[in-house]
């Protein structure tokens, strides 16, 4: 018997939507290793030499123009993407978009950026007989996400849901499984021993999540965050922005024994386990693998849109704060201070009920059986329908 195939769609603008789409096919394998996951970023696959183009120019766009993003953002939030604008994509970035399809034979796909999303949409409206799952990968939804021929949505939460049903989405399309993360956050190792294996000091620590976008916060922030250095351990984890990491390694204010600074990780779920605080952007991934580990995070220069959006929740839930030296000053108070209340509290937000972060890959696997049943009957009642027709064609 073949195996269930699975094809996750991304984009590369940030790394959110496709850091989602490889979370959730590792956990499917995870929980079902008879079933086949492959996660392609469409536009990049496509066409190797322009994407680095477009993504690059986007990120500038993002660092340099932040309330240009916004007000596009917000201008366009209840516009989802026109017929026009989806046949445009189609013909100039996707034309063979089928054509992978058809070579790889999945039996769902799922896509976690909204333009990969729209394209699918456009083949299924052209005859595409597959499933198309839409992952919302943000605590809001744009109506860019929205296509009439989405199979189903899932979403981060009941609000997102609400926001779906608002534009027309039938409620019983779209399940709330939260944001899917990858299996190395379903877990907590213990905090004394992975500080140990990691070489660190076993104090108070705050992980600094920067990376492509710099470290966008003042100087007022960074002297509050190095001022108490003898006590509280510095983690700076700056992905793959090189010239960042060797600034910083450079810094004399940074060269002491409880700063440490990294470039790109793979063990971003470790740095977790072994810190306290974590000071990051709200992006949608960052912020639900914060949560799956129950640390209290501070969020700093939230993109307009999408990012607001994430903060808000975050910080209305009760498990985050906007970044400013005041609010610094008072975590490191605190860590230093009640370091035993704050771990409990960490502990009983990992034991509730709502933090489940396998929901998502659990979720597609019962609605993957679902989906095979109900294809396999539509397959049946159309290959009927033909056989009527034809025993009725007069000669």
């Amino acid at each position: 018997m073949r195996k269930k195939r699975v094809l996750l769609f991304s984009e590369g603008f940030g790394t959110g939507h496709t850091g989602a789409a490889y979370a959730l096919a590792e956990g499917i394998r995870l929980l079902s290793p008879d079933v086949q996951c492959r996660v392609i970023e469409l536009g990049k696959f496509l066409n190797p030499t322009v994407a680095p183009w477009i993504l690059s120019a986007y990120r500038k766009t993002v660092s340099s123009q932040p309330k240009l993003v916004g007000m596009m953002y917000k201008t366009q939030y209840d516009k989802s993407l026109s017929r026009l604008t989806r046949a445009a994509l189609h013909r100039v970035f996707y034309t063979r978009a089928k054509k992978v399809i058809e070579q790889l034979k999945p039996d769902l796909i799922i896509c976690s950026h909204p333009i990969p999303a729209a394209v699918i949409a456009r083949l299924k409206q052209q005859g595409l007989d597959v499933p198309l799952y839409t992952l919302i990968t943000d605590y809001d939804a744009h109506a860019s996400w929205v296509n009439p021929e989405a199979d189903r949505y899932l979403v981060s939460t009941s609000r997102v849901k609400s926001i779906l049903t608002g534009r027309g989405v039938s409620p019983e399309l779209v399940t709330v499984t939260g944001i899917p993360v990858h299996p190395k956050f379903w877990e907590r190792s213990n905090k004394t021993l992975l500080r140990k294996e990691l070489g660190l000091a076993d104090i108070p620590t705050v992980l600094i999540m920067g990376g492509g976008w710099g470290l966008m916060f003042g100087r007022d922030v960074m002297d509050s965050l190095t001022a108490r250095m003898d006590e509280i351990q510095l983690i700076f984890c700056m992905g793959s922005n090189d010239k960042l990491v060797a600034r910083m390694r450079s810094t004399p204010l940074l060269n002491h024994p409880n700063v440490k600074i990294l470039g790109y990780s793979s063990e971003i779920n470790k740095l977790m386990d072994v810190s306290d605080l974590l000071i990051t952007k709200p992006g949608g991934m960052t912020c639900t693998e914060g949560q799956a580990k129950g640390i209290p995070m501070l969020f700093y220069s939230a993109i307009p849109g999408q990012e607001e959006k994430n903060c808000q929740y975050f910080v209305e839930l009760g498990l985050a704060e906007e970044l400013n030296s005041r609010v610094v000053d008072k975590w490191f108070s605190l860590l230093l201070r009640e370091y035993k209340g704050i771990e409990e509290q960490r502990r009983r937000r990992l034991a509730l009920e709502r933090q489940q972060p396998h929901n998502c890959a659990s979720a597609v696997l019962q609605l993957l059986g679902k989906t095979a049943e109900a294809t396999a009957e539509m397959r049946t009642a159309r290959a009927q329908a033909r056989t009527e027709e034809a025993v009725y064609v007069t000669p």
